[in-house]
């Protein structure tokens, strides 16, 4: 399938209100129904119900909760695509699941792979062990949650298909990333773009959470040549960002780095 020529993507960067996924999707609710028409892509941060909570035993929900709930029913009213991070319990243990709703209601998941043990995330939840590729208009995208950031492998875009396609054009990661490593955040993200050729989308919180740790944004875009199309910091925000798909095409064009890579599978 050919690509459209555009894909419009939102980032929604707020603040969190510490574990009250009541008050959490009302903000949200008002937001969305704020956007200017069309949009099709609406991303929220990171665990975007409870901020990044370590008490899954208090706070966790099954696929058939309110939170999911809520996202079919505004992905649904605003016909729109809506992807976030929830904590999920499932199958007996709990997860830091991404869930990609769409507005016909068919959803698709991605469970956090990397599990931030210097906060003890990995003694909570169990990790995802398979990527997640969505296809929007003919983009493939590829859905991944804070910590992953930090592993390139993980987020190789490696092999192609029939037409020469590598397996994702958006590479996106949803984040609650800390204020004091901004500059690994930034840094990485755009690393990401260019090692992938690829739109590299990060959105991230502001604020402070419960136990006092401060988030900066630093939400931001770059074009599969590290180029930044939008950066904001220190504030909340939200922004529509039109990706093209020609430049992407003519960056892979004129440099076809991706043929090049190393020849391994992750397993």
């Amino acid at each position: 399938m050919q690509p459209a020529a555009t894909l419009f993507v939102t980032l929604i960067q707020t603040d969190i209100v510490w574990e009250s996924p009541e008050q959490n999707l009302a903000h949200y609710a008002q937001l969305i129904a704020g956007l200017p028409r069309p949009q099709e892509i609406v991303l929220l941060p990171e665990m975007f119900a409870t901020g990044f909570s370590m008490a899954p035993d208090r706070l966790a929900e099954p696929m058939d909760g309110p939170s999911v709930s809520w996202m079919r029913e505004m992905a649904a009213k605003h016909r729109i695509i809506l992807a976030g991070s929830l904590i999920i319990q499932d199958g007996g243990v709990y997860h830091n699941r991404l869930v990609w709703m769409q507005p016909d209601g068919v959803f698709y998941t991605y469970d956090k792979r990397h599990l931030f043990g210097y906060a003890g995330e990995d003694t909570h939840y169990s990790p995802g062990d398979a990527r997640l590729i969505v296809q929007v208009k003919g983009w493939r995208i590829c859905p991944l949650v804070c910590y992953d950031l930090r592993f390139p492998a993980w987020a190789r875009n490696a092999g192609t298909d029939s037409d020469g396609r590598p397996p994702y054009d958006v590479l996106l990661y949803v984040a609650n990333w800390p204020e004091r490593r901004s500059l690994a955040w930034k840094t990485l993200l755009q690393a990401r773009a260019i090692e992938n050729q690829s739109f590299c989308i990060g959105l991230n919180r502001v604020g402070e959470d419960g136990k006092g740790i401060a988030y900066s944004g630093d939400s931001s875009i770059f074009g599969p040549l590290g180029e930044t199309l939008w950066q904001r910091s220190g504030e909340a925000a939200v922004h529509t960002e039109i990706l093209q798909w020609e430049p992407l095409q003519n960056a892979r064009s004129q440099f076809p780095f991706l043929r090049d890579a190393d020849k391994f599978i992750l397993s």
